[in-house]
């Protein structure tokens, strides 16, 4: 059986210059210099006992963002479009809030949100409940609204209380993160270049009226119908 052998006074010098080499690689020195030759030494070898390798800390910088949920990336050209959307009476503001509200919830990296239409709801009632006289919004506008956010193409149900955001419009986190969504979601899509993510509306979509809360009574009263 071979028995195992010292490594030679060689070996340390090949091991000092793969150190130097790996220390200026990494910047822990501006230089090292290559070590001069030793004279042959009676001794035995020593053996590496230990590697240490010290990281300097590097400050990072954070956003300063109201709240404590956080923050998330939205497309300048979509933000602008959402408000002359809004302008224009081409969505309604029920759809806005439930969007608004989904893309906040997202968890981060994925682009989806775990919500129900009920807890969507109650969500977005916790201010009016405060107003004497507030008029909710409802489950079925709730309903609607999804439905209609997906025919635009900004959500997508994902089934088991889950929606899909469109993470070209609106994403919390990273651009790595986002291209795997984004891979995944064309693989989910049998990669349709004019499927979602992609077909933004609502487009060439028929003219939205507001009425989208069914629950408030717009009737004329008696004096309007008096003139």
């Amino acid at each position: 059986m071979d028995t195992p052998t010292e490594p030679s006074s060689s070996d340390d010098f090949l091991l000092e210059d793969v150190m130097a080499t790996l220390a200026i690689k990494m910047g822990q020195v501006s230089s090292i210099a290559t070590p001069a030759p030793r004279r042959a030494s009676s001794r035995s070898p020593r053996k590496v006992k230990q590697i240490r390798i010290d990281y300097e800390d590097q400050p990072t910088t954070t956003h300063d963002m109201a709240g404590g949920d956080g923050y998330s990336l939205a497309s300048n050209w979509f933000t602008s479009k959402l408000a002359q959307l809004i302008i224009a009476n081409r969505i309604t503001r029920s759809q806005v809030a439930v969007f608004l509200y989904v893309a906040s919830g997202q968890k981060r990296g994925t682009g989806v949100a775990s919500f129900t239409q009920q807890e969507i709801t109650d969500a977005l009632n916790e201010e009016v409940s405060k107003q004497p006289g507030g008029k909710p919004i409802t489950r079925p506008t709730v309903n609607r609204a999804v439905k209609s956010l997906c025919e635009y193409g900004w959500l997508e149900t994902a089934g088991y209380g889950r929606i899909q955001l469109n993470v070209r419009l609106w994403f919390s986190g990273n651009s790595d993160a986002q291209r795997d969504v984004l891979e995944q979601i064309a693989a989910d899509h049998d990669n349709d270049p004019d499927g979602f993510p992609y077909r933004i509306g609502p487009g060439n979509l028929s003219h939205q009226e507001t009425f989208d809360f069914p629950d408030l009574d717009t009737r004329p009263t008696k004096r309007d119908v008096a003139g």
